[in-house]
């Protein structure tokens, strides 16, 4: 979730960088597949939005592709910097939807310290809060883009943990055995080493624990420099890099359930919105998103591609 990415998006960008001012039309060549039939978005002019980094990239491309098939015009307002700019523009009615994290919502916009630890009621308290800020949350995906602690293979034979309890009982049976690669942020955050420390009864020495920056963390880990390294759970890297991710099996970390957040009066008028928008986000899980987010980040190909051949693939739509 915190990674940045600048996408070139026609010639309307902001003289900044990747901030978009007034997006730009797509013009994908698209027909319905199994979702857009009979076209019940024709007429439809709709802006998406999305935040700057890979995955957000890719699942608003694959939102404003939806909507092509489904006979809309659609502007894309993808690649806004930071967090709060995209949300913003959907709540103010300058763009109609994106993609956004439950937990995101819950936490950073609402304003609420902790989490819900069941993954649809914690969809459910953001959909019902939200609505009084004219947002709709469409159903969630089990796309879930959380911290974890990831350990590469030759590692993973070597101590067998599956989840972060067994790498609890190992810090106490073999305290050297647990060295620990984070960043700056999380090692600092209550819902980051902290809590998670204190929810396992883990207590790893400080001289086992390095903090560096994201991309190390991942090289080192993959090296086995690191036992355990903190990962986010839908990084391409971690299918690239085939590293074994912890199952957080106490629910210690918060719920990101990326869901379409729409507009409410854009929904209003176009309620086919869901219909299009729910088999595709069905569809998402983070196996997909490590799939999808590997094509960017590791073999460099463009999110929006990578968009359209995933929808594609899965029959969603067809290529005109």
């Amino acid at each position: 979730m915190r990674r940045r990415m600048c996408l070139a998006a026609g010639l309307l960008l902001a003289a900044a960088g990747c901030g978009l001012t007034s997006g730009s039309p797509l013009t994908d060549d698209v027909e319905p597949g199994s979702i857009g039939r009979g076209e019940p978005l024709k007429g439809a002019h709709l802006t998406v939005t999305s935040k700057s980094f890979t995955e957000q990239l890719i699942l608003g491309a694959i939102m404003g592709i939806a909507f092509e098939a489904a006979g809309a015009d659609v502007i894309d307002r993808t690649g806004i910097q930071g967090s709060i700019g995209s949300r913003e523009a959907v709540r103010k009615g300058d763009a109609d939807a994106g993609y956004e994290y439950t937990g995101t919502a819950w936490i950073t916009y609402l304003g609420h310290s902790k989490p819900i630890t069941d993954p649809r009621r914690q969809w459910d308290a953001v959909k019902k809060e939200d609505a009084e800020n004219g947002l709709v949350w469409l159903p969630p995906s089990t796309l879930d883009n959380t911290y974890a602690l990831a350990m590469n293979q030759e590692n993973a034979k070597k101590y067998g943990t599956k989840t972060m309890s067994d790498v609890a009982k190992l810090a106490k049976s073999d305290p050297g055995a647990v060295k620990l690669c984070v960043e700056v942020e999380f090692a600092n955050r209550a819902d980051g080493l902290p809590g998670m420390q204190k929810a396992y009864g883990m207590n790893v020495p400080a001289r086992d624990i390095t903090q560096m920056d994201t991309g190390i963390i991942y090289t080192q880990t993959e090296q086995g420099n690191c036992t355990y390294g903190e990962v986010f759970t839908t990084d391409g890297r971690i299918k690239s890099m085939n590293l074994a991710v912890m199952d957080d099996d106490r629910k210690f970390f918060p719920n990101y359930n990326a869901a379409p957040m729409i507009n409410a009066k854009s929904l209003k008028e176009w309620p086919a919105i869901a219909e299009v928008l729910n088999p595709v986000t069905a569809k998402l899980n983070n196996s997909v998103a490590r799939t999808l987010n590997a094509k960017v980040d590791v073999e460099g190909e463009d999110p929006h591609q990578v968009a359209l051949d995933w929808l594609v693939e899965e029959g969603f739509v067809k290529e005109g």
